[in-house]
């Protein structure tokens, strides 16, 4: 789960980061409150959306008089913003951080996974701050410090020594950093967090650590651990399809295809996906229905793979272990009437009650093509698609 960089920020500065001090706004007479409270001379306004990239888009705005928060504030609200990683639909922009002005002497990158190949927390750290990671990697991948962390130990006071002397830094600044990294890697820890990325982290002129930028992804199976990170989860910010089919706990994630896939296990749906590609046509979505759905369950992810309007056919690839294959045809049948099915769709089924589920399919008196194998259900649902265009 994501949240916004208020949000974020408010979280870290309760485990003693350094934040400047700021505002949400959701209205343009909130922004100019906000800015009356802080006082300036300098402001910075800033869109709040689930996506990186806002100041090359004309979301992040610098000011010197309330006026221009104002004027600021009535352009981005309401603004489709696009960056890089929006994609070219963008997001719809529906509040703002107002917040303090800083004098930067210095733009650090600072962040925290964690490494699936080793099963530590990596903290990435790079003298490039303001830049895409990315951009600094291929380009000057040099100045990328990688530091990792063991869980079984925590973060020692050599980690912490390797980070702020990676940046370069010295005195008291050091100090301030190493105390710095310590919070953060307590609340990634405490807080379950999957992502905490700072950029930029600045030393100010004066030579103080200040956490510029937020943006903080938590894993979404350990969020009943935290009901107050809950609260902060913004629904429009998210996929509606997503967010539909997490009511059901499916296994959900939108992709730009146009062949729509439901099937048990992640393994199997990612190699589902791959063999789509694979014949040559695109995944539009990976669902997971899980190891032990009902009927309702399996009726409810077909009429959420069927509201994208982008799919065109769809591919029921069921393994029947502990899920009953004629649990997946009782629910696909149910939801191809339901929703007046007029789209190719390709089922195959394997295991547990293989023949019933086959049976059921077949005596439905609906139009499903019935599949062998993994690679006959991709070529024959790729070739009806295109027959039907």
């Amino acid at each position: 789960m994501n949240i916004h960089e208020h949000q974020a920020k408010a979280v870290l500065a309760e485990y003693g980061a350094p934040i400047l001090k700021g505002h949400a706004a959701f209205t343009v007479e909130e922004a100019v409150k906000a800015a009356e409270d802080l006082g300036g001379p300098v402001w910075v306004v800033k869109s709040q959306i689930h996506a990186g990239g806002r100041g090359l888009g004309g979301g992040v705005k610098v000011v010197k008089s309330k006026e221009d928060v104002k004027a600021e504030a009535d352009r981005m609200l309401g603004m489709n913003l696009v960056t890089h990683q929006t994609g070219p639909e963008g997001k719809l922009v529906r509040r703002l951080y107002i917040e303090d002005g800083c004098a930067i002497a210095d733009e650090l990158y600072f962040s925290m996974l964690v490494d699936r190949a080793t099963g530590n927390i990596a903290i990435i750290a790079s003298t490039e701050g303001g830049m895409d990671i990315e951009t600094v990697a291929e380009e000057t991948p040099e100045k990328i410090l990688t530091v990792q962390i063991d869980p079984a130990t925590g973060i020692m006071p050599f980690h912490l020594r390797q980070v702020a002397f990676g940046y370069g830094l010295k005195g008291d600044t050091a100090k301030q950093c190493m105390k710095l990294v310590a919070s953060l890697y307590k609340a990634f820890t405490e807080k379950d967090m999957s992502l905490l990325e700072i950029n930029p982290l600045v030393v100010t002129e004066g030579g103080d650590m200040v956490v510029l930028d937020a943006k903080v992804s938590f894993d979404g199976n350990a969020l009943f651990r935290h009901p107050d990170i809950m609260e902060l989860r913004d629904l429009t910010e998210e996929d509606e399809k997503e967010i539909e089919a997490s009511k059901y706990d499916l296994n959900y994630v939108s992709l730009d295809g146009n062949i729509g896939c439901m099937v048990n296990g992640a393994g199997l749906a990612m190699s589902t996906m791959d063999i789509i590609k694979l014949k040559g046509a695109e995944p539009a979505n990976f669902l997971d229905v899980g190891g032990g759905a009902t009927k309702e369950k399996v009726t409810e992810a077909f009429k959420i793979i069927l509201s994208d309007p982008n799919v065109e056919g769809i591919l029921v690839n069921i393994f029947g272990g502990i899920m009953r294959c004629d649990v997946i045809a009782d629910g696909v049948v149910a939801a191809a009437k339901e929703v007046e099915l007029d789209k190719p769709l390709v089922v195959r089924l394997e295991g547990t009650n293989v023949e019933l589920g086959k049976e059921i399919l077949a005596k439905s008196g609906m139009n499903i093509i019935s599949a062998d194998d993994l690679n006959d259900a991709a070529e024959k649902v790729v070739a009806a698609v295109k027959e039907a265009q």
